[in-house]
């Protein structure tokens, strides 16, 4: 009687007992792609909070953990992960993140236009700076706008200085950017191409540029 033909995920026994699983070869280059994705992504802890219930035999401890995650090229996400330990809110705060990344639109590394944003009692102020400015921020605002990539920038936060509104005013306000190109398509209008003004000549070479055109046309 023939054996039954074992499938990739039935355990295996080596030679001394252990249990082995056995993998597929399809599955190697999915796994290589997403451990090459999750290197490119840079996970920031923004604030740690502990919380304390009283119960009967003494205090029982809760921590959250706020993470920030981005590729630095236009996707970043916001995540709060709750746990009995610090290292298990970091790694679910993370995980959140990551499933919930959207994508915002840059110009070069700065944003396209000034944009205010509310939450709740936080306020973000969002300005577009020349480059070589580098990020004027906070480390909360700054902390999302370097996940998403944005390298010149200058903020400011108004009213409330709680970490986690903070950081959902700045990426509301990022998602709210909107690129020249996106709005002229969505009113159906073709953006032209800009073009660059005459070069200003000094005073002398002026006047005779001035004195050839006009003995030309004459």
């Amino acid at each position: 009687m023939a054996e039954p033909s074992k499938t990739d995920s039935e355990p295996l026994r080596g030679a001394r007992g252990a249990v082995r699983v056995r993998r597929s070869k399809a599955a190697e280059p999915e796994m290589a792609l997403e451990a090459d994705l999750a290197q490119e992504l840079t996970e920031k802890v923004v604030f740690i909070n502990r919380s304390a219930k009283v119960v009967k035999g003494g205090r029982r401890f809760n921590f959250s953990a706020l993470v920030v995650t981005g590729d630095k090229r236009g996707y970043v996400g916001v995540g709060m992960g709750k746990a009995g330990e610090v290292a298990d809110a970091i790694r679910k705060g993370g995980e959140l993140a990551r499933a919930n990344m959207v994508h915002v639109s840059l110009k070069d590394a700065t944003i396209p236009h000034e944009i205010v944003s509310r939450y709740d009692g936080a306020c973000v102020l969002l300005r577009p700076a020349s480059p070589g400015t580098g990020i004027i921020a906070g480390k909360t605002v700054r902390a999302v706008l370097e996940s998403a990539g944005v390298k010149d920038v200058l903020s400011k936060s108004l009213g409330s200085k709680n970490a986690t509104n903070v950081v959902k005013a700045t990426l509301a306000a990022l998602q709210r950017l909107r690129l020249r190109a996106d709005i002229y398509a969505s009113r159906g209008l073709t953006l032209k191409p800009k073009t660059q003004p005459p070069p200003v000549l000094p005073s002398g070479e002026r006047t005779a540029a001035s004195a050839e055109t006009a003995s030309v046309t004459a």
